[in-house]
């Protein structure tokens, strides 16, 4: 054995430390300057993120008398919480890049990168690959835990393509060729005819906007160039894509992703019937992601590869707030978009349903408990109707829970997992095999995870297919992962990823768990044979003059073959019978419900208008009755002046009352006065002459 040093770059903590050295946060004179380079809001976060990661949560009252830049680092800090510190480390670095690209660069002279010792195997060969160069025709191979390589031997290699993987549950690192694209991670990634598509991403904290191809037969990288965009799907409207990370890269290959199927399998072989809704040419929707300048709502996006343009996809109803880190499934013909974190980092867990074939956007009310608000999780759909989430992350924390949505009842359900139930990760990748869901990469706030695991989606047993060993970029976070097949056999193909580098890198790996479903669906090869049996029985005439007044798309026949002992003809005469009289049936099904549908529209539409004839009676008598309440509003208003008048009135009539009395009183009062004065004359008369005193008279004189 011996021993090949590795540089695999800055962990967390150093890295921090690093980022918090070069902005000065350290007490480093000759860095301190750095920090006023930055807007007030990036250096108050910073110190707060910094503080957050190497104090602890804020204890600090707020004392008075602050300038305002004291003021706005404690307000910083003190917003952060209970936020643990490997999450303010790694928002801290982070935000750093987004402020200062290159600080990495400017620092990595003067910091000692960690070296790890990764124990070779002599029979292997290691070679070094060129960022935009050619690697050598050797295939590099990646260490496993056990310090073993997964071997590729000449015996087992074919010379080209997808058929250089020679080992099962392995990875390898396939030889490269051309001009690689930038490192990367949080991108999109899939696949179109064999070919890798990787879209956008982040590098460096600057977003993407390039559309990179990697083909899958020659493993050659080209970029793809996108024109002005003159033309465009009569729904859409052409435009330049913007820059942009976490969003969701979806396929959707001649109409095939777009299906609605009817299958009927006998003894070796598979027939299917594909009704395809009209969507011509191979197409790639983007979906979602975080952009420099953020749109209010979720844009689709859609590449047309005949015509390497990108257009907006015109949509109906209330689109979902615009996000980043969501998942994107398709089924059948809708895509399903859950979770994600908002332009404000806002943690999301609505779900909702984009109609493909409508172009209508649904916001979905499920019964049950919904998965917590999370982003940069892994969303599988099993049988096409049980959508699956498992993982993702929050501001402060990491997940490895499952849930289930059963997309006809529409009620979330957690079940229990069984087996080896991976570790708490967020960033990671999956995709699905059959009843097979892998799961690739991703992080915990503290390393990436090593270990590629298997979900089998009918018993919910995990298991672990492989584990890496080492900072490489399958033990990262944002890193893609799309399925390809190689001579009817599965291959995982993984690209980019973030670790403390970024990432550019391919890896492949050929699982040995089957596909208990059917192979990928292919043409038959033998369709000159297959069209020969059509023109003998008619079987195909028959199907279009059956369905081509009712569907818009066209109808082909598909085979799978899972044995080649036996040519497919006789099958189709034996199949074919039963196939049209099933779809037959079906038709009529369907005739029935639509005539159950229109006649029911129609007592609905009679009903909606005698409720309106109803609806325009009762408010021609409520507009009767305001006009009479009105009038006796009026009346009454009369009346109440009335007998205020009145009341005036008779309080001016008790006044005058009183008054009379009272002069009444006096008169009465001055009449008994004068007449007892008069009394007392005539009396005082009597008794003075009574008395001989003088009269009037002889007062006179």
């Amino acid at each position: 054995m011996a021993m090949v040093r590795a540089s695999s770059g800055l962990a967390y903590p150093e890295r921090f430390y690093a980022a918090a050295s070069y902005v000065g946060f350290d007490g480093s004179p000759s860095r301190a300057g750095v920090v006023s380079k930055f807007s007030n809001e990036s250096a108050a976060l910073l110190y707060g993120l910094y503080q957050q990661a190497t104090v602890g949560p804020c204890n600090i009252p707020k004392p008075r008398g602050w300038n305002p830049v004291e003021q706005s680092k404690w307000v910083s800090w003190d917003g952060l919480g209970n936020m643990a510190p490997t999450e303010a480390m790694r928002l801290f670095v982070k935000i750093l890049e987004e402020e200062d690209p290159g600080w990495y660069s400017k620092v990595s002279h003067l910091v000692a990168e960690p070296v790890r010792d990764v124990e070779m195997n002599h029979s292997s060969k290691v070679e070094l690959v060129r960022e935009n160069g050619n690697s050598s025709p050797e295939t590099k191979t990646i260490p496993t835990e056990n310090g073993n390589l997964s071997e590729t031997q000449d015996k087992d290699v074919v010379t080209e393509g997808l058929s250089s993987v020679g080992v099962y549950d392995q990875w390898v690192a396939p030889p490269i060729s051309g001009p690689r694209p930038k490192p990367r991670y949080e991108h999109g990634a899939a696949v179109i005819d064999d070919k890798m598509y990787i879209c956008g991403g982040n590098h460096n904290g600057r977003y993407l906007s390039d559309l990179q191809a990697l083909d899958l037969r020659s493993w050659t990288w080209s970029k793809i160039e996108v024109r002005a965009g003159a033309e465009a799907l009569e729904s859409s409207s052409p435009v330049t894509a913007p820059p942009c990370a976490g969003h969701s890269l979806v396929s959707v290959e001649m109409g095939v992703s777009l299906i609605y199927v009817l299958a009927e399998r006998c003894a070796m072989h598979t027939y299917i019937y594909v009704f395809k809704i009209p969507w011509e040419g191979n197409k790639l929707l983007s979906v979602a992601g975080h952009t420099k300048d953020p749109s209010e709502t979720i844009q689709v996006k859609v590449f047309d590869l005949k015509t390497c343009t990108w257009s907006i996809l015109k949509t109906y109803g209330k689109p979902p707030v615009s996000r980043g880190g969501q998942s994107v499934t398709l089924v059948g013909t809708t895509l399903v978009i859950f979770g994600g974190q908002d332009a404000k980092r806002s943690l999301l867990n609505d779900l909702h349903i984009l109609d493909l074939e409508t172009m209508t956007w649904d916001e979905m009310d499920a019964l049950g408990v919904p998965p917590s608000p999370r982003s940069d999780h892994a969303a599988a759909v099993h049988a096409e109707r049980y959508l699956l989430i498992f993982g993702g992350g929050s501001h402060a924390t990491c997940f490895n829970d499952l849930h289930v949505l059963d997309l006809q009842t529409m009620e979330w359900s957690r079940p229990t997992q069984q087996g080896e139930i991976p570790s708490p990760r967020a960033g990671h990748a999956g995709v699905t095999v059959g009843e097979s869901w892998f799961i690739v990469g991703g992080g915990d706030n503290k390393s990436g995870v090593s270990e590629t695991v298997v979900l089998n989606m009918s018993t919910l047993v995990w298991s672990v297919v492989t584990t890496v060993q080492g900072r490489v970029p399958l033990a990262s976070e944002g890193l893609s992962l799309v399925l390809s097949s190689c001579n009817g056999e599965d291959v995982l193909v993984s690209f980019g990823g973030y670790n403390g580098r970024y990432s550019n890198e391919v890896n492949v790996l050929k699982p040995s768990h089957k596909s208990t479903l059917q192979p990928k669906m292919i043409e038959t090869s033998v369709h000159d044979s297959v069209s020969a049996v059509h023109n003998a029985t008619n079987v195909t005439r028959d199907l279009e003059s059956e369905f081509e007044a009712g569907q818009e798309g066209k109808i082909r026949e598909i085979a799978m073959d899972n044995v080649a002992s036996e040519p497919p003809i006789k099958i189709v005469e034996e199949t074919g019978g039963r196939l049209i009289a099933a779809l037959k049936a079906e038709k009529e099904e369907l005739e029935s419900s639509l005539s159950k549908e229109k006649l029911q529209s129609l007592q609905l539409k009679q009903e909606l208008t005698e409720a309106e004839t109803r609806n325009t009676d009762l408010y021609k008598e409520l507009q009767s009755v305001r006009g009479q309440l009105a009038t006796e509003q009026s009346r009454c208003f009369k009346l109440e002046v009335d007998f205020a008048e009145l009341r005036q009135k008779l309080q001016t009539m008790e006044t005058l009352q009183r008054e009379l009395e009272l002069l009444q009183r006096q008169k009465a009062a001055s009449e008994e006065a004068a007449l007892s004065a008069k009394q007392r004359q005539s009396s005082g008369g009597v008794w003075g002459w009574l008395a001989g005193t003088p009269g009037l008279k002889s007062d006179d004189a």
